[in-house]
């Protein structure tokens, strides 16, 4: 169990509270949890009594409505946390979770993720940072749901996926995706998204090796303000 970091009262030499300790280790309130791939880690309608914690994988958030039509609405990575709502008192999961990949999670109890946030600055900065990207990413993607063509959403959320922008370089997609997810995160169908996607790679912006390779060069289809959907290959 992680030492808590120097309080008034504490002994004099106390170790600094570290989130990344607290994230990594095991302890009462907190449980370290497996999940192979396409397993549900919470269900839409559960008791929402915990934040999870994804400390590898990737994670799909999906809504399904009243008359059985499903959306995703999401999909998380490492060092990503979600179902926050039930710190602001959300009695049932909105959504469901399931593993995309083989997942590592920590779920953090809801008592125990409060009572860190009240002690501890750092974690509380952390956190707020984290709610604050992902609120940030929500806005984006209404916007980009309101204004921008198909093409442009698509080669948005292919560049997210690929985490481009956190390393300076995007990544291999490791996940498998499907077209039917594709155009359920950017409400269209899945021929459209077929459409695109050969598009993207006979120009060059991504590449089929086993697994779904994104380059920078896609930037530009979310660059170009044109009104035509043609996107010309970038100069060299």
């Amino acid at each position: 169990m992680s030492k808590r970091s120097k309080t008034p009262g504490s002994p004099r030499g106390a170790r600094p509270f570290d989130p990344a300790e607290f994230l990594e280790t095991a302890a009462k309130g907190r449980i370290i949890s497996t999940h192979p791939k396409k397993q549900i880690i919470f269900a839409q309608g559960d008791v929402a009594d915990a934040v999870i914690y994804i400390k590898k994988g990737k994670v799909k958030v999906t809504v399904v409505s009243k008359q059985g039509k499903e959306a995703v609405v999401a999909i998380l990575g490492t060092d990503e946390f979600l179902g926050e709502g039930c710190l602001i008192g959300q009695p049932k999961r909105l959504a469901t979770a399931t593993a995309m990949t083989d997942c590592v999670t920590m779920r953090v109890d809801k008592a125990d993720i409060l009572q860190v946030l009240q002690d501890e600055p750092t974690f509380s900065k952390m956190f707020i940072s984290h709610i604050l990207a992902r609120n940030a990413r929500i806005e984006e993607d209404l916007v980009d749901q309101l204004f921008n063509s198909t093409e442009k959403r698509l080669a948005r959320v292919l560049l997210l996926l690929a985490n481009f922008g956190k390393e300076g370089r995007p990544e291999p997609i490791v996940a498998k995706i499907s077209q039917e997810t594709l155009a359920e995160m950017i409400g269209t169908t899945r021929s459209r998204v077929s459409h695109f996607m050969n598009k993207f790679r006979q120009l060059g912006f991504i590449d089929y090796n086993g697994h779904l390779e994104v380059h920078s060069s896609l930037l530009s289809v979310v660059l170009n303000d044109q009104k035509s959907n043609t996107v010309m290959p970038p100069r060299l």
